[in-house]
C-alpha cells in the first residue's frame, strides 16, 4: 500500500506543478500513517481511507503553497493539522501557528510535530476569539472553519498589513463573497484543481494593505 500511496502523492505533486524533495514526500506519507493510527481511537477526520487522505488532506493542503506570503503563518481551525502541517513540512523557512479549540486534535498535532521533527510549528489550543499572539501574521489560513464574514471578523485583528487571508472553500465561494456588506476590493477567487479530489475547490484571497 505504501508504494501505491507514494506514487499517488508523487503524481499529485507533479500535477500541482510543485517540486518537493523525496525526504519531504516521505514525511508527508508518515503524517498520513500517523493520522490513520490515531483515527482508530479518536475521531480526528471523517476520511479514514489512506487513498482518500492523500488528495483530501495532503494535496488539498499543498495546493495553497504558491499563495503563502511572509514568514509567519496562522492556520485557524486547523483540526488535525490541515493545511498547516503539510505546508510546514515543505516550507521549513516559515513559522506556522496551528490553532484549534479541540484538545484531542491539538494533541495529535503536537505528536505529529514531535515525530516528524518539525521545528517551525507551534500548536495552540484556544478559540480564535481569545487567542493573543503578541505578533501579527503575514498569512492567515482558514479551511472548513467558518463562514467568510465570520472569518474576516475573527482574524482581522491578527492579520498584518500588508498581509493576506486565504480561505479554502467549495465552488460556492462567490456566493459567500456576496454575503459581505462590502466586498473587499482586493478579493480574488482562484479555482484549485486538486488532483484525485472530487468536487471543485476555490481559494478566496483577500489582501490587507
Amino acid at each position: 500500500m505504501q508504494d501505491r500511496l507514494a506514487q499517488r502523492l508523487s503524481d499529485g505533486i507533479e500535477r500541482l506543478n510543485l517540486s518537493i524533495p523525496d525526504d519531504d514526500q516521505q514525511r508527508l506519507l508518515a503524517l498520513i500513517e500517523l493520522l490513520k493510527r490515531w483515527s482508530k481511537a479518536y475521531n480526528l477526520t471523517a476520511v479514514r481511507d489512506p487513498d482518500r487522505m492523500v488528495p483530501y488532506h495532503l494535496l488539498d493542503s499543498l495546493a495553497v503553497a504558491p499563495y503563502l506570503r511572509g514568514e509567519r503563518i496562522l492556520d485557524v481551525g486547523t483540526g488535525a493539522g490541515f493545511p498547516g502541517l503539510p505546508l510546514a513540512i515543505i516550507q521549513p523557512d516559515r513559522q506556522f501557528v496551528l490553532l484549534d479549540s479541540n484538545g484531542k486534535k491539538i494533541r495529535f498535532v503536537r505528536q505529529a510535530v514531535m515525530e516528524l521533527g518539525l521545528h517551525n510549528v507551534e500548536a495552540v489550543q484556544a478559540r480564535i476569539e481569545t487567542y493573543e499572539s503578541g505578533q501579527k501574521f503575514a498569512t492567515i489560513l482558514a479551511r472548513a472553519f467558518a463562514s467568510l464574514p465570520d472569518i474576516l471578523r475573527l482574524t482581522g485583528p491578527l492579520l498584518d498589513r500588508p498581509g493576506v487571508l486565504l480561505a479554502l472553500k467549495s465552488r460556492q465561494a462567490g456566493d459567500e463573497l456576496n454575503t459581505l456588506d462590502k466586498r473587499p476590493e482586493s478579493a480574488r477567487l482562484h479555482r484549485l484543481d486538486v488532483p484525485f479530489l472530487d468536487g471543485e475547490r476555490t481559494l478566496i484571497e483577500i489582501e490587507s494593505n
